[in-house]
């Protein structure tokens, strides 16, 4: 990789010979874990401004129509996360000279506080180019990373590294875009887009309604004002709307049925009979996943622009034989994207119901690739990726002059993205959000063995057997597997709840800089053995209370809390009581702490504290901070394949606390101060 220094350029021709797709991710870390920013891109011509709105793409404008530009969302890595762009520079108009890669803070928050500021520019195998690190930065609430530029026919790349005070809107009225500054979010936002009356997850959180129209960024960026549409609005970053073109969603709340009584069952583009092998399964799974790839771009493009696919015309194949020495092979799928003449192909290895990916299996798929000229083999399963953590291990010939990347795809990703699509998103038109519909029904019936990560692996009973019996060990390789598997969960969790919500989830990392993943586990699983105890903390985007899970091994109880910190400037009862009302539908045996400064004060069930709010104050009169709320669970005893397993008892816990604590604490919430919650708008007073 080539480490660019600040004010830097270089040729993209001059790093690798296949440079008409990359992929830029933007890295950040904190040691706190509370750190986090928006990326935003700018198409730029001779003149140094936009040709128009359309050419600035943020959280509210993610995609070109033509997919040239492409926002993929966070991805966590060891010490914080990753915000990737797909920039496809075949596809970019050929009077746009610069493309300005940025990101914004919210709500007060400065680039200072951030650790480890890096761009990086990879290529379409996912081989890195260039690198370059900001680490002069302190109250900037903005920052231009690097461009990149075209100069006779070549795409170059400048480190720019340029910081702003006056956050995106300073970045954005910089370019040429219109932006409509508000101190104070109104209460009530327009919307014309269809989204608006659309139902919202079980959580209670509901999308912004999509509009068309000018770019509304408030005086602080980030801190937008808009209330969900739900009754009980959801504390994540409240943004302006804007979209280019109408999109179509779904509603999730189905249609009255026409059916005589409940035996009669719709019908379905995709049905799921009872399979007598897995075979069967993978055969059908990857023929219904590419047939809608194929034909919803918005989808297709979605899954594949991280593996550096162009955004052309895709056709997807399934049982291909390829000749691959005595006996052909038969990828269970190729896809392959044209784009100005030029072919970009994968080979598609598919395993459904909790199956293994195999070794030699992706290995020969990898030699017939970089025989064919190839770019990548993807791997599909119900397992999830970890860094660090590879789910088969391939060899790569360094002699070849051609490069194959392997990428994975777990289903619960690939149902993730159909999902933010056709409830949050939006595709180009109502069949498309149908297929999608459809897709998703198949992807989530019990006979599908599309289901994602749902086993804790082989040593997950013995190593609660060994806490149980305080017989296991620090050093116990069998531990690291517990918690890789714990890992793998909790990323499931995370693509779960963000698609329930709109908002990217990711999990939390408290790291130190520098740490690799395998002393990183390694520390974990020692303080498994001594604690007994698995956590985890999940952080949806722009909100800064973080949901925090811990499954303790020796009581078998789950539990899923939040810290929510108090506003200032009220008295300690009225406090209290608005704290109280706020969580007025909440569940009865809801654990409610007070935190005082450097300690607990009193805690009781909402149960007993709804008819004497007085109860949660202190009795010395210490001063207030916030409250910790807490629910507790029964986990299951198998490995999670069944009703009482443990998988299941996680995904229900955290379902059951964010349905129905955290989604109800929009009134309690947005009469914060910026102090208190810098990412929520003041809204009148008490």
């Amino acid at each position: 990789m080539h480490e660019m220094s600040k004010g830097a350029n270089i040729g993209l021709a001059t790093l690798s010979e296949d440079t008409g797709a990359v992929v830029v991710g933007l890295s950040w870390s904190s040691a706190a874990g509370d750190g986090d920013a928006d990326v935003s891109v700018l198409l730029v011509d001779d003149s140094g401004k936009v040709r128009g709105d359309t050419d600035f793409y943020f959280y509210n404008h993610p995609a070109a129509e033509d997919g040239s530009v492409q926002l993929l969302g966070k991805v966590p890595t060891e010490n914080g996360s990753e915000d990737r762009i797909s920039l496809d520079l075949t596809a970019i108009p050929e009077d746009i000279t610069t493309i300005v890669v940025a990101a914004s803070q919210y709500g007060g928050a400065r680039f200072g506080d951030l650790d480890d500021l890096r761009m990086t520019v990879t290529d379409r195998s996912g081989e890195p180019l260039l690198g370059f690190s900001i680490e002069d930065a302190t109250i900037e609430t903005a920052f231009i990373f690097g461009e990149l530029y075209r100069r006779n026919a070549e795409w170059k790349f400048r480190a720019v590294g340029q910081g702003y005070e006056t956050g995106l809107a300073g970045l954005a009225t910089d370019f040429g875009i219109a932006v409509d500054e508000e101190d104070e979010p109104s209460t009530a936002a327009p919307s014309t887009g269809p989204a608006e009356a659309e139902g919202s997850p079980a959580s209670g959180i509901a999308r912004a309604p999509q509009a068309a129209g000018t770019v509304t960024i408030p005086a602080q960026a980030g801190a937008e004002g808009e209330p969900a549409v739900a009754a009980t609005p959801a504390p994540v970053r409240r943004r302006a709307t804007r979209t280019t073109k109408k999109k179509v969603t779904l509603p999730k709340a189905a249609k009255r049925s026409l059916a005589e009584n409940d035996s009669w069952k719709p019908a379905r583009l995709f049905p799921v009979p009872s399979y007598k092998s897995d075979r069967e399964r993978e055969v059908r799974a990857t023929s219904v996943l590419l047939s809608v790839m194929a034909e919803v771009p918005e989808f297709g493009r979605r899954l594949t622009a991280g593996f550096g696919a162009p955004a052309g015309r895709m056709q997807t194949f399934t049982e291909v034989s390829l000749p691959h020495g005595d006996s052909p092979k038969r990828p269970d799928g190729v896809i392959r994207t044209e784009r100005a003449g030029k072919l970009w192909t994968a080979l598609v290895e598919t395993k459904t119901n909790g199956n293994p990916l195999k070794s030699e299996q992706v290995q020969n798929y990898m030699d017939i690739a970089a025989r064919r000229g190839y770019e990548a083999v993807i791997t599909l399963s119900n397992d999830v990726a970890l860094e660090g953590s590879p789910l088969v291990e391939v060899k790569t010939d360094g002699r070849r002059k051609h490069k194959v990347s392997l990428w994975h795809l777990s289903w619960a990703e690939v149902a993730h993205q159909a999902q933010m699509l056709i409830r949050h998103e939006g595709v180009g038109n109502a069949a498309h959000a149908w297929l999608l519909q459809e897709l998703l029904h198949y992807l989530q019936h019990e006979n599908s063995g599309c289901h994602g990560f749902q086993n804790m692996g082989p040593s997950w009973v013995p190593v609660r057997n060994g806490i149980d019996t305080e017989t296991l060990c620090q050093g116990d390789p069998r531990a690291v597997e517990v918690v890789e598997s714990w890992e793998r969960l909790i990323r499931q969790v995370c693509l779960r709840l963000g698609g329930e919500l709109g908002q990217k989830t990711l999990p939390v990392q408290r790291a130190r800089r520098g740490t690799d993943p395998k002393s990183r586990r390694t520390a974990l699983a020692d303080r498994l053995c001594e604690e007994g105890k698995l956590s985890a903390e999940l952080r949806v985007d722009g909100a800064h209370d973080i949901l925090s899970i811990t499954a303790d091994l020796r009581t078998g109880k789950i539990r899923t809390s939040m810290d929510v910190p108090a506003p200032d400037g009220a008295y300690p009862l009225s406090i209290a009581k608005r704290f109280l009302r706020a969580l007025d539908e909440a569940p009865a045996d809801l654990h409610v702490e007070t935190l005082l400064e450097g300690r607990s004060g009193p805690r009781g069930t909402l149960e007993r504290l709804r008819p004497e709010p007085g109860d949660l104050l202190p009795k010395d009169g210490a001063v207030i901070t916030g409250f910790r709320l807490s629910l507790f669970k029964g986990m299951g005893n198998s490995r999670g394949s069944t009703e009482s397993g443990f998988i299941r008892s996680i995904d229900e816990a955290v379902d059951r606390f964010y349905g129905s604590v955290v989604a109800h604490l929009g009134q309690f919430e947005q009469r914060r101060t910026p102090r208190a919650r810098a990412t929520t708008a003041p809204s009148g007073t008490e």
